[in-house]
This record gives C-alpha cells, sequence and structure tokens, in this order.
C-alpha cells in the first residue's frame, strides 16, 4: 500500500512523533495507521526506558485551588531542558496531572500514575510515556502536595513564573491577603510559620555553631551568651514567616500584618522546580561542534 503524505500527517497529529518516523511505521504497519500508533508508542516507551538515568531537573510547578477555596493543590513535574518546559504539550500534561490530583485524592505518585488522566484517554503514566515519545527527553512527575484550608479558612495559591509554587491558607484578614503572603513565601522562602515549629535539633545546630564563633571574641561568658541568644533570635525570624518582614512593606513584620488584618496563616506548601536535585551542565557550544563533526 502506497503511504501517502496525507496519513503520515495524520498520525504525526495523533503520535506527535517524526516525519521519518510516522513514515518508516506506516510502511512497516502496512498502511494501517492504527497499528502504527501502537508501534510508536511501544518505541517511545522504549526510548523513555533509555532515558531513564538522565537527570530531570528542570520542569513547571503547576497549581489549582477547589472552587470553594478550601483545598489546594500543588505538583512539579520535571524535564531536562528549559526549552521543554516552555512546551505547550508539556504545560498541558503538568496542569492535567494536577487536576488529576485535585480531583481523585492518590496517596502517592506510585497511586497517581495508575489513574485516569484528566482530559485524557489512558493513565497518568501511558500520557507521560506518550509525551515522552514525542518530545523526546526524561519526564517525570516528581511530587505533589496538598493543603486544606481548615474551619473558616481559604486557600490561595500563586505561582511565580511556572518556577516557585506556594499554597497557603489563611483565615480571616481582607481581600488580596492571601495572595499577598503567598508573594510573600514565594520570595522570602521561610521554612515554617512559627519559631516553635523549627525543629529542635535545627536551633541546636545553630547554637552550637554560634557559640563556637563567639568562643574566638574572646568575651566574657555572659556577653558570649548573650550573643549566641542574640544570633538565635536573628537566625529564627530569618527562617520563619511570622518574623521576616513583608516583601510589600519591610518596615513591617508578616506577624504584625496578620495581627493587623485580624488574620492567621495555618499552614503553607512552597515549590521550587528542581530544589535537591542535580542539575545537569550542557556545554552548548562543545554540542554544537561535537555535532557538526560527526555530520
Amino acid at each position: 500500500m502506497a503511504i501517502t503524505a496525507s496519513m503520515v500527517k495524520d498520525l504525526r497529529a495523533r503520535t506527535g512523533a517524526g516525519m521519518m518516523e510516522c513514515k518508516k511505521a506506516l510502511t512497516e504497519s502496512g498502511g494501517d495507521i492504527e497499528a502504527a500508533v501502537e508501534a510508536l508508542r511501544k518505541s517511545g516507551a522504549a526510548k523513555a526506558d533509555k532515558r531513564a538515568g538522565r537527570i530531570a531537573a528542570e520542569g513547571t510547578i503547576a497549581a489549582c485551588v477547589s472552587d470553594d477555596g478550601t483545598r489546594g493543590v500543588v505538583v512539579e513535574v520535571n524535564c531536562e531542558t528549559d526549552f521543554v518546559a516552555k512546551d505547550d504539550s508539556f504545560k498541558a500534561f503538568a496542569q492535567a496531572v494536577t487536576e488529576t490530583v485535585a480531583q481523585e485524592h492518590p496517596d502517592s505518585v506510585d497511586a497517581l500514575r495508575a489513574l485516569p488522566l484528566r482530559g485524557g484517554t489512558g493513565t497518568v503514566e501511558e500520557a507521560r510515556q506518550a509525551l515522552i515519545g514525542k518530545i523526546g527527553e526524561k519526564i517525570d512527575v516528581r511530587r505533589f502536595s496538598s493543603l486544606e484550608a481548615g474551619a473558616q479558612g481559604r486557600i490561595s495559591a500563586y505561582l511565580h513564573g511556572a518556577r516557585i509554587g506556594v499554597l497557603v491558607a489563611v483565615t480571616g484578614g481582607g481581600d488580596g491577603l492571601g495572595k499577598d503572603i503567598a508573594m510573600h513565601i514565594a520570595a522570602s522562602r521561610p521554612l515554617c510559620v512559627s519559631k516553635d515549629q523549627v525543629p529542635e535539633q535545627t536551633v541546636a545546630k545553630e547554637r552550637e555553631i554560634y557559640a563556637a564563633q563567639a568562643e574566638g571574641s574572646g568575651k566574657p561568658a555572659q556577653i558570649m551568651e548573650k550573643m549566641v541568644e542574640g544570633r538565635i533570635k536573628k537566625y529564627l525570624g530569618e527562617i520563619t514567616l511570622l518574623g521576616q518582614p513583608f516583601v510589600k512593606d519591610p518596615d513591617t513584620s508578616v506577624e504584625k500584618l496578620l495581627k493587623d488584618e485580624r488574620a492567621e496563616v495555618g499552614g503553607f506548601i512552597r515549590y521550587e522546580v528542581g530544589e535537591g536535585l542535580e542539575r545537569r551542565e550542557d556545554d552548548f557550544v562543545a554540542e554544537v561542534m561535537a555535532q557538526a563533526k560527526g555530520g
């Protein structure tokens, strides 16, 4: 059977695969487009296996909040390059995954993979494999979290581009306060809401470091103790939401802002693309030169 340009075009539209791959798949299937689709999906899965060892430290953060504002979800989906992170298909997949988490409430990434993708025709894992075959990079659904508002509270979400996502639960306050607090969290990276939430071992470690620094000052023990406690107080102010200066008004602490608004923060989640992941350092000049020599 003759393979026409129209057949190749249709297969490309369905799979996103390259023109030559589509033509080859159609030729091998004798023009059976369904068989060609299956063959391309299988080859996409094979490519995915070969990419399993690659580092996927770029990507996107997506978030959504329920219509009643009582629950929010934030998801990180990774890829290998910033270029792919901006691809419409990749962004649509991340958003569909987020909506799946919001609707289905999975308890792990493994459980999420087996769920039907919202707006799709297969599972999250099948869609991920198909996207790998289309885009040609390793793609991972790395993590997700949800946040409940609690009684009388509301969830606010803020995305800084596609690289930082924040959910925050706020009770009380005026319109826009939740988003302002979420923006602050995105910018200032607090570790927790208040100093009583900081792990004791973290404080103990900092106190040990400050004590060692103070010993080198040659000052009396009582003075050194005050120096250490002063540094601990400053440290707790820097890492806790309530202790930080509000980014939109540095003369006011977040704690004072909330007090003035008669509001409270019940909790927050902050995601940043690639946190804790090793990033691949690409030498694009060398890569282009190598391709030129090989071609």
